[in-house]
């Protein structure tokens, strides 16, 4: 099997914009910053919480750039590389790798329902495109395709095809690809609210945009896994729930931006269709964000 390259808290920044809409470049940078100064071990740009899709080719391409330049290597940047098309992925995965990505990230997007025949040879012919490591990345809730784990271990045939982020919410699959693929290959977890039973699971990272908000949780939840120190791993995972599971519920790109703001950071405005969270939203998180930073 293969092996895996990334571990740890891997953060997803959000991307901003200006009032006009347009994608604040330097206020990204000013954001991303602060992932990489509180302790994220990778940083993940164009994800769902960074609006991948609704980013032209131009804004993907400048939002990719301004990641790599304003890490400088200091940790691993996987870059958010998905399309409708396998030609657009493809174009735009190189375009990372020649940027300095150290991977990319893939989910499957598609109108019409994919096979899983289709799935493979999408990802076959974008991971043989490049050398850089490919994350597959299963979110049927964003991308409307639920890619069995009899799929992913079939993905993990593709030579640089050596990550999973599971984002289903089912335990169980972890377990499974656990089971089935051995500790070579690395599986990570994108739902905030199973982090403490991902981690139990054996998956190797947490993909998530929480450290926006609250690092130092973030981080303590895997320092004490590392440490096998259930104990402290379940107190620490409770301590947050409440906020991981509202961002989630009330959709990551804007219940991070609101989070922000609460905390007196600017972090821009959305883009439409999205709108920001309403008064009767703003004031739950008002009460839930301070609760956790008290014990945080």
């Amino acid at each position: 099997m293969n092996k895996h390259t990334f571990s740890g808290i891997i953060a997803y920044p959000i991307t901003p914009f200006d009032k006009q809409e347009r994608v604040d470049i330097p206020l990204f940078k000013k954001l991303l910053e602060r992932l990489v100064q509180s302790g994220s071990h990778g940083i993940a740009p164009l994800g769902s919480t960074g609006v991948m899709p609704y980013l032209t080719d131009e804004e993907k391409e400048a939002v990719t750039e301004a990641a790599l330049q304003q890490v400088k290597g200091r940790v691993p940047v996987i870059v958010g590389v998905s399309n409708l098309t396998t030609e657009r992925t493809i174009y735009h995965a190189q375009f990372a790798e020649k940027a300095g990505a150290d991977a990319v990230m893939i989910i499957p997007m598609s109108y019409w329902k994919l096979t899983d025949d289709e799935v493979f040879r999408h990802y076959e012919k974008v991971a043989s495109s490049i050398s850089v490591p490919v994350m597959a990345y299963n979110n049927p809730a964003t991308s409307g395709i639920d890619m069995s784990p009899a799929l992913l271990k079939r993905l993990l045939k593709i030579p640089n095809v050596t990550m999973i982020k599971e984002s289903t919410g089912d335990v169980q699959r972890m377990h499974y690809l656990r089971r089935e693929l051995g500790e070579d290959v690395a599986f990570y977890n994108g739902s905030n609210p199973l982090a403490l039973a991902a981690f139990g699971a054996g998956a190797t990272g947490w993909c998530t945009a929480a450290p926006n908000l609250i690092p130092d949780l973030n981080h303590q939840l895997y320092e004490a896994v590392q440490a096998n120190d259930a104990a402290r791993a379940r107190t620490v995972f409770y301590q947050q729930f409440d906020l991981l599971r509202f961002i989630v519920a009330k959709g990551l790109p804007k219940a991070v931006q609101a989070g922000l703001k609460i905390q007196g950071i600017d972090a821009g405005y959305l883009r439409s269709p999205l709108c920001e969270l309403d008064a009767q939203e703003y004031a739950e998180l008002e009460k839930i964000l301070p609760a956790v930073e008290a014990l945080d």
